[in-house]
């Protein structure tokens, strides 16, 4: 097992792992996945040493979340860290009514989501995913999806970002004030919006997808140094940006879920060339950048495989040498202002 460090999750007393395990993989998405697959990989990872593991009501309308709590809830739970969303309810379809086509399979059969960011939304969605689970205590509750990235309208965004703060964020702060959820926050795909929230309301971590990575670091100007002020962690998903910076990079490689264009694989190929240069893999200088970053406190990338898992322990663990971080900046493929070792 490896000892991964640990940090602090904002002003909280909750401390995840360095590393964690994303769950959206283990719910269908992007690629079919087994029962016992999804077991062994949340596995993997305990037996690794990763003790931090993210998931959502969404991932698979409840699968992942049922997958998750399978392998975890017979270890000891003072061990582990445990966070989950808030934003839609999964409910059972009526006759007739077709899920959306977000997941192979469409997720678990027979169920759809519904969003709502209410008060009284947060609390059933809390409800149902302790049950689904089958663990009594979730670790940090997550705003889920507020962003432009899902609605595709501002006039939506606007509609969900007021009833989050008007009454969802109510019901997350009582929670938290009770004891009840060690610490709250948003997960979302946008820097700009994610600033926005912790402007608004008294967060603790913001999980970022793929916004601060090797290949972009959009949050760098403004939305990293606020959280720094603020004293709110960031917990970075996506950090291989889907697909484009975990290695071999060549045309065809995915970032933000789709196939990259042409620019962004011209630079991931500069950046593996420089890595490779140095004796690096370009996954591990992926995995290991961001969490220069005093904001940062987790990476958290998916699996589909066990050997996945095992793979971003031992990357985590990569000697990289600082010439690494100079010849990237002196070339420009990444931003002179990102912390560094050097």
């Amino acid at each position: 097992m490896t000892n991964l460090p640990r940090r602090q999750v904002g002003r909280t007393k909750v401390e995840v792992t360095t590393l964690g395990l994303g769950g959206a993989p283990m719910g269908g998405f992007r690629a079919r996945i087994s029962e016992s697959k999804a077991l062994a990989i949340t596995n993997q990872g305990y037996e690794a040493g990763v003790r931090y593991f993210d998931t959502s009501p969404y991932y698979g309308y409840g699968r992942s979340e049922l997958r998750m709590g399978a392998a975890l809830r017979g270890k000891p739970r003072d061990s582990y860290v445990l966070s989950t969303k808030i934003g839609r309810i999964v409910h059972a379809m009526k006759p007739g009514e077709q899920p959306p086509a977000d997941f192979r399979d469409n997720g678990l059969p027979g169920f759809a989501p519904v969003f709502d960011y209410t008060y009284d939304g947060v609390m059933r969605s809390l409800e149902h995913s302790h049950l689904r689970l089958g663990i009594s205590r979730i670790d940090i509750a997550l705003v889920h999806d507020v962003d432009f990235w899902t609605t595709k309208d501002r006039g939506v965004l606007e509609e969900r970002f007021k009833t989050v703060m008007d009454s969802g964020f109510k019901a997350l702060d009582e929670l938290r004030r009770a004891g009840v959820i060690g610490a709250i926050g948003v997960g979302i795909n946008e820097a700009d919006t994610s600033l926005r929230f912790i402007k608004a309301g008294d967060f603790d971590c913001m999980l970022l997808a793929g916004r601060y990575t090797l290949l972009e670091q959009g949050g760098l100007s403004e939305f990293l140094p606020e959280c720094v002020t603020r004293g709110v962690s960031v917990i970075l998903g996506g950090p291989y940006n889907s697909g484009i910076l975990t290695g071999g990079v060549k045309p065809g490689a995915t970032h933000d879920y789709a196939p990259a264009p042409a620019n962004l694989i011209e630079k991931a190929q500069k950046i593996e060339a420089i890595c490779q240069r140095h004796g690096v893999e370009l996954g591990a200088a992926a995995l290991q950048f961001p969490l220069f970053h005093p904001a940062v406190c987790s990476v958290i990338p998916g699996a589909l495989e066990v050997a996945e898992v095992k793979q971003n322990v031992s990357r985590m663990s990569a000697q990289l040498p600082s010439e690494l971080w100079s010849e990237l900046k002196r070339e420009n493929l990444i931003d002179p202002a990102s912390p560094t070792p050097n």
